[in-house]
């Protein structure tokens, strides 16, 4: 909610502001925010400058405010006739507002007639501000662009209707109109000098550049600006002929520069807790945005005291085979001593060589992914897509036979097929692939469709489970893939992907899929917001269900890629570190005991290095060649989509032990013993 000088200093907003019942327009504005916060809404006030009575009134209803410095000249000529653009006022408003913690955007205005100097003791100023009171979440670089008068015209309809068309067509004309006599030229580099000093004087404040004024942005966020401001569709109300770039065309431009489009709130996640924000506005957050709040401060962790004193016995236990208790499993997990973690790798590694051996397996096989458009909405997914998206694709019958034609040429033995839960599917369409498959290529062992795949099939067909696996089995489906697992705990699930099958529904799937005879794997998606208790629960409805069934061939642990998904943009969740992945690894081992003799590494989201020292660790399978892998890839992952055999080979050499290529069922197809050392 934006205006320029204090309206109530005109004598029509003063009437019209006590016929509405309000004393003044703080007061009115103050009203406005709460009635958005009751339509789950947050505000983000700029209202000049103001005094700390005003700013504490709209902190009980706001996630943040906002005052530009513009400058610290108070001679300017854009300046005169506006009473709070006095730089000594702005500052003393940037400061009450510290001093009242409240979550501030600032930023400067250049081109308006200052010198190099001028801007960079402007930024100065806010970075001592930001110094005493820590509140600036982001400073604003913005270029002034002249505007033509708008008397007797709306500016929010000029804006809107040019922002509609921008986004309609992409193609957008900036009026290029003369400058002022009052005002300078501004460069990129004179842009990209202030991106750097920006990040120098305030390294833990955003940078945020106006994507609307210029077409450098571009090159802007390369030197180091982080942020583009609200993409808004209605417009920029302030400069209206300037509207600004849709989210997709921005998307487009910042991917091949190897960046993400990612949202956030008005307020950044550091400022989201009680010390910064009311109690009422912060409840709107966590009810409606609540993904988007760093872990430790969601109020959704649930303290537990860590019994590390089990750790020992459970390490003894667990390389015996012997099942462990929730507590037990919680202090491996949460377990961060060296010399602990060691012991865990050691008994891990000898269960491994107790149960699989020295030999390092792996299957040539190719990933399919048929189509992308999917109405789950995972929020670690960077994968699907909506079916009206432009980034939607869905592959037609000889593309994916040209696909099958290819995995057959490399040698694959096997083809995984996952897609998306695509809203217009039948379970004959799910069947067709299959079928399509067999035709193409009948000695391929079908590895297809996981537990949220048939459980879409069956709410789609009405038909119960026993007959969905009987058809696809005959159809050729040679086993299922344990996917759609991530943490097999509800209260996560809830978190992480409300719409998607209840653990209760995914084991009774897996069990369907051991009753009809086809085997599974099993898998985990850790590292992101669950807690060490919610895995212990994980590891226990897999091994019990192992012991119930038999049916799992293989444990793959899945660490979460949070680079281009929105629970790992909103939620703060960096990438778990290579010794975080391979403790978690030995403790899954441990974890499993002798249930499930085979425990792979997923090179593909922890990179060939990490997963090579994996096998010193309870592993014993290193995966797929895939070919092509877009989940993890799509979601950020750099570790590429494709390993060849000889690269899978060296790497278990590498770690001192023989290879194998397998099959999917884990029959031995051809081994690669060590190389005799030259002498």
């Amino acid at each position: 909610m934006l205006t320029g000088d204090e309206p109530g200093y005109h004598v029509g907003v003063r009437e019209r502001l006590a016929e509405f019942g309000f004393d003044d327009f703080v007061g009115y504005v103050a009203w406005a925010c709460e009635r958005s916060l009751e339509r789950g809404v947050l505000a983000h006030t700029n209202l000049g400058g103001l005094s700390a009575g005003d700013l504490a009134r709209l902190r009980e209803v706001t996630a943040s405010q906002g005052l530009m410095l513009e400058s610290l000249r108070a001679d300017l000529v854009a300046h005169q006739g506006s009473p709070t653009k006095d730089p000594a006022l702005r500052l003393a408003t940037i400061r009450a507002a510290g001093e009242l913690r409240i979550p501030f955007t600032s930023g400067i205005l250049v081109g308006i007639g200052e010198s190099r100097q001028d801007r960079l003791d402007a930024l100065g100023a806010l970075a001592a501000v930001h110094g005493e009171y820590g509140h600036l979440q982001e400073v604003i670089l913005q270029n002034f662009v002249p505007h033509r008068r708008y008397y007797g015209e709306e500016p929010a309809d000029i804006a809107t209707e040019a922002a509609e068309r921008y986004w309609r067509t992409g193609l957008g004309t900036h009026p290029q109109l003369l400058l002022p006599d009052w005002a300078c030229e501004i460069s990129i580099d004179d842009m990209l000098e202030l991106v750097t000093a920006s990040r120098e004087l305030m390294p833990d404040v955003g940078v945020q550049i106006p994507p609307n004024l210029a077409d450098w942005w571009p090159q802007l966020i390369a030197a180091g600006a982080t942020d583009l401001g609200g993409l808004s569709a209605n417009g920029d109300h302030i400069s209206p002929e300037h509207p600004f770039p849709s989210p997709h065309k921005v998307r487009k431009t910042l991917a091949p520069l190897g960046y993400a489009l990612t949202e956030r709130l008005c307020v950044y996640p550091q400022y989201l807790d009680r010390e910064w924000m009311a109690q009422g506005v912060l409840d709107v957050v966590k009810t409606k945005y609540w993904s988007f709040i760093p872990r430790g401060a969601s109020g959704r962790r649930e303290e537990r005291v860590i019994r590390r004193d089990l750790v020992a016995g459970a390490i003894a236990k667990g390389r015996d085979g012997v099942s462990l208790s929730e507590d037990e499993l919680t202090a491996l997990f949460a377990e961060n001593r060296p010399e602990a973690i060691e012991d865990m790798r050691q008994a891990a590694d000898e269960l491994r060589a107790e149960l699989a051996g020295d030999t390092v397996t792996f299957v040539v096989n190719r990933n399919i992914n048929v189509s992308n458009v999917c109405i789950v909405g995972c929020a670690f997914c960077g994968f699907g897509q909506g079916k009206r998206s432009p980034d939607a694709y869905q592959h037609p019958g000889q593309e994916f036979r040209a696909r099958i034609r290819d995995a057959v040429d490399y040698g694959a033995t096997e083809l995984c097929i996952q897609s998306g839960i695509h809203p217009d599917w039948s379970f004959e369409d799910y069947l067709a692939y299959l079928r399509i498959a067999k035709d193409e290529a009948a000695q391929l062992h079908l590895h297809a469709y996981s537990p949220m795949e048939i459980a879409h099939i069956a709410d789609i067909s009405g038909r119960p489970l026993p007959e969905i696996f009987a058809g696809l089995q005959a159809a050729g489906l040679g086993s299922t893939p344990g996917t759609a697992a991530e943490v097999l705990h509800d209260g996560v699930r809830e978190r992480i992907s409300p719409n998607k099958l209840p653990v209760a529904r995914w084991i009774e799937v897996i069990e369907a899929s051991h009753r009809s005879g086809l085997r599974s794997t099993s898998t985990v998606m850790f590292g992101h917001i669950e807690e060490p208790w919610e895995l212990a629960e994980h590891m226990r409805v897999i091994r019990t269900l192992q012991e119930r069934t038999g049916g799992f061939t293989e444990f793959v642990p899945l660490s979460f890629i949070p680079f281009q998904t929105l629970l790992g943009r909103t939620h703060g969740v960096e990438e778990i570190s290579p010794e975080e992945n391979l403790k978690h690894t030995a403790v899954f081992r441990l974890a499993l005991g002798k249930t499930i003799t085979n425990l792979q590494a997923s090179w593909v989201k922890m990179g060939l290095d990490t997963a090579t020292e994996a096998l010193r660790w309870g592993v014993n399978d290193l995966g797929g060649t895939l070919m092509e892998e877009s989940i993890s890839r799509l979601a950020g992952s750099y570790h590429g989509v494709r390993l060849d055999p000889p690269q899978l080979i060296a790497a278990a050499h590498k770690a001192g032990r023989p290879a194998a290529e397998r099959t999917t069922l884990y029959d031995i197809r051809c081994r690669y013993e060590l190389p005799l050392l030259a002498l």
